[in-house]
């Protein structure tokens, strides 16, 4: 405990200098760590092409290794996504309500930070910077622990962020990373109640489980992501092809994939054979009975319907109606992002209204569930549960209420 202990003392210790820290000196060191990112791009690419060799000598699967690659490109992405939070409104000290009670107090709700917030993910190393950013703006302190998959890349971005903390009126000891590789330390992590106010597991269903279970600090669920989109009796073809596709195939390795395809039996004859024209080369198809009496497919496995795929895999059922398709997404659903295509705008509001989902759309990709599409700038996740925040977690999420109480003397009778 002692390592993480002596990264939690020094969070602890720049806490309230961050909490106070003025908009101008946070965005100065924002666009500080821009530039180091920028002066460090050709370390932090050959680092990632290291980490990138190892998972292909560990055949790790091809899902996960696209979420590991950086490229100029993704490098270009993450540096953009800085410079939206830089120009987002600071979250911090914003009151939302103030009212006077009956014996003069005056009361007045401010948004403050969480304080000092611990990040658990894995392989994709985009989110060493996403967090960072996030957490600074909003306030917060960050305890990061990455995969040991893409310790080599999160090592070169802590590195430029850590120099540009250093150029910056901010000081570097808000940004505490762990490069200790054994599991023990995230055992410690779950623990460290005295150092850390909030932990988010961020990465696949074991890695959120274990967290949840075993965990001490409050989390913040981000989800799994079993994704669904329902192709309705009245939906456009052409639209309803290039969703699903879309959803399916743009990348592969992320939560907002689409994982299952429903489709309504009325539409199911004329629909399948053409996205099987589209899969048939790069996807392959799982599929219920009714499914593979009318295209080729492997049959779908109970397994199947549950299973976040993350690689060129999708299962696909014929349903009924809509209520079928909704009763479907209840049980096996990851409460994630789900879809429909749709031109009956009576089946469009019962699929938003009973659908149990961080986000729901109508006639749109499961992809754009992202911090950075619903213009957050950058996310710490996909938040699944229910209390706090669920949705992509952006500043926004990343505050609590303080109660300011102004009084003249006033006692209670």
């Amino acid at each position: 405990m002692t390592y993480i202990s002596d990264k939690g003392r020094r969070l602890r210790k720049v806490e309230t200098e961050l909490s106070t820290a003025s908009t101008e000196d946070k965005n100065r060191a924002l666009k500080k760590v821009i530039e180091s990112l920028e002066n460090h791009r050709k370390d932090i690419l050959e680092s990632n092409a290291l980490d990138i060799e190892l998972a292909e000598k560990n055949n790790m699967k091809a899902g996960l290794i696209d979420r590991l690659k950086l490229d100029n490109s993704r490098l270009d992405g993450i540096i953009e996504s800085i410079d939206t939070v830089i120009k987002l409104q600071d979250p911090i000290w914003k009151s939302d309500k103030v009212w006077t009670i009956e014996n003069g107090l005056t009361i007045s709700r401010m948004t403050v930070p969480l304080g000092v917030i611990g990040i658990i993910y894995e392989s994709r190393p985009n989110v060493t910077v996403d967090a960072f950013s996030l957490a600074l703006k909003s306030g917060n302190c960050i305890m990061l622990r990455g995969s040991s998959s893409a310790i080599h890349s999160n090592k070169a971005l802590v590195n430029a962020i850590k120099e540009g903390l250093r150029a910056s009126n901010i000081s570097e000891d808000v940004v505490q990373f762990i490069e200790e590789k054994d599991r023990q330390y995230v055992n410690d992590m779950l623990k460290a109640n005295e150092y850390l106010d909030l932990i988010i597991p961020r990465g696949g269903k074991e890695l959120i489980d274990f967290v949840v279970e075993n965990s001490s600090v409050p989390t913040l669920q981000t989800g799994v992501g079993n994704c669904h989109i329902f192709v309705d009796e009245s939906a456009d073809i052409k639209k309803a092809l290039n969703i699903v596709n879309n959803a399916k195939t743009q990348r592969i390795g992320v939560c907002n994939t689409c994982e299952t395809l429903l489709v309504h039996e009325a539409i199911a004859d004329e629909f399948l054979p053409m996205i099987y024209n589209k899969f048939k080369d790069t996807v392959e198809i799982r599929g219920c009975t009714k499914t593979r009496e009318i295209i080729e497919a492997k049959e779908a496995k109970e397994s199947d319907w549950k299973e976040e795929f993350l690689d060129y895999i999708i299962a696909v059922k014929v349903v009924k109606d809509i209520n079928e398709a909704i009763d479907h997404i209840g049980v096996y659903g990851s409460k994630h992002s789900e879809a429909i295509v749709t031109e009956n705008f009576t089946n469009s509001k019962i699929f938003l209204r009973k659908v149990d989902a961080s986000t729901v759309y109508v006639n749109a990709s499961t992809r754009f569930t992202d911090g950075g599409e619903f213009g957050f700038g950058a996310e710490m996740g996909i938040s699944t549960q229910k209390t706090h925040a669920r949705g992509p977690v952006g500043l926004e999420q990343l505050v609590i209420y303080k109660y300011l109480v102004i009084g003249d003397g006033q006692i209670r009778k």
